[in-house]
């Protein structure tokens, strides 16, 4: 083999070096290549307790596992020779448009993953053309919330999440208050009569604000930021409630009733003029339910496993949630998405949008709003390449025919 000396003209184009950077949040935010770097990024910088309640799930976390299996097994298929330069993801759901197939879930607690919180999410998703869903258990107000995301983007879509609970005034209070702010969808949450028992939060004794013992200090000193931004902002309360500060399973239960009827939707659909979106779906007879209860849309969700452990996978329950449905009910399907493939599969499935709740999570612990911008974009490019290997240029080109399962 003849050696010779490289000439400075072949040298040139390899030395492209990059100069160091001082923002440390984009630089490690532009080397995750997926959600799951995110999660990584967000697991080193974020407390224990806070990690566990977004990354835990009720009981042994089966229905979690088998949700990542489902998704893990659908086959997508690649269609030769179909041309397919330019892919346009963008949607109609509930009314009005979306730039993407997938908007943000309905997230309590969420400062208390990043001190941002909602403002980053609702930033980040306006900036982005898609719909932002706020909590009743949001640690940013209805009100605060319209402010972020109407001062971004004019016209972003606001979403309101509501559990069914005892107080029908206080439930009256929030929706005309959501319905003043410009909220055009109602996501009513039906899988929740009492807190699921998740149990990473009870050995992490997960409350808000935590509590300061010798467990939480060690654990700070490796997560400044997260602490320093905890301490000098202010404290954290369920801002579309009465400002209080609980923990999770006695304030979920004080606020529920597992006594709560299809009576009590009815309601809910009789006072509410928008678009009103039933979540917790799983089966053709409650499907049926929802929809003679007068419910526009349903969401396929098993609560990311965190309510009713060993509950059906919300993707293998969208078959049967779909045929009793029927073609013209809009249909979202809700848990375990962490990608753009995930996306993709969910709706060659039936479904017609996706919510991320976790991924965006992810997103948001490792870097704020930035964080959560660079969940959306990394979803989309992966929504946009696998459109364009199985030769689909819009999102109602996908379906069954595009995918196939197997066995996990």
């Amino acid at each position: 083999m003849k050696r010779r000396f490289p000439s400075v003209s072949e040298l040139r184009p390899l030395m492209q070096f990059e100069l160091p950077t001082l923002d440390r949040r984009a630089a490690r935010l532009a080397r995750a290549a997926d959600v799951w770097d995110l999660r990584a990024i967000a697991k080193r910088r974020t407390p224990r307790p806070a990690f566990d309640y977004v990354d835990g799930a009720a009981q042994r976390e089966l229905t979690v596992r088998r949700t990542r299996e489902a998704f893990d097994a659908v086959e997508l298929l690649p269609r030769i020779l179909h041309g397919t330069e330019k892919v346009d993801l963008s949607t109609m759901i509930a009314g009005g448009s979306s730039s993407l197939p997938f908007g943000i879930a309905p997230t309590g607690f969420t400062r208390f993953m990043h001190a941002e919180g909602e403002d980053g999410g609702a930033a980040a998703a306006a900036a982005a053309g898609i719909p932002f869903s706020l909590s009743t258990m949001g640690t940013r107000s209805i009100e605060q919330v319209a402010v972020v995301s109407g001062g971004v983007a004019d016209g972003a879509r606001r979403w309101f999440q509501l559990y069914l609970w005892k107080d029908r005034q206080k439930s009256l209070d929030l929706l005309e208050r959501a319905a003043a702010s410009g909220y055009d969808t109602l996501l009513v949450t039906v899988d929740t009569p009492v807190a699921g028992q998740r149990l990473r939060d009870v050995r992490n004794g997960m409350v808000i604000p935590p509590k300061l013992t010798l467990k939480t200090v060690l654990d700070a000193s490796y997560r400044p930021e997260w602490w320093f931004n905890f301490l000098t902002t202010d404290p954290l309360t369920f801002a579309s409630l009465t400002n209080t500060s609980q923990d999770l399973p006695t304030l979920i239960n004080s606020m529920f009733d597992p006594t709560l009827s299809i009576a009590d939707l009815e309601w809910i659909r009789s006072v509410w003029g928008g678009k009103l979106f039933v979540k917790g779906i799983l089966t053709a007879e409650d499907t049926r339910r929802a929809l003679d209860a007068g419910a526009d849309g349903l969401i396929v969700s098993n609560h990311g496993g965190r309510q009713l452990d060993r509950a059906p996978v919300s993707l293998q329950a969208l078959p049967e949630v779909r045929a009793e449905a029927g073609d013209e009910v809009e249909i979202i399907l809700d848990s375990g998405i962490m990608s753009g493939a995930d996306v993709v599969a969910a709706l060659c499935s039936g479904a017609d949008f996706t919510l991320i709740g976790r991924a965006y999570l992810y997103g948001l612990m490792a870097g704020g709003r930035e964080g959560v911008a660079r969940v959306i974009e990394l979803l989309a490019k992966e929504i946009e390449v696998t459109m364009q290997l199985i030769g689909a240029a819009t999102v109602a080109d996908l379906g069954p025919h595009l995918l196939r399962s197997r066995q996990a």
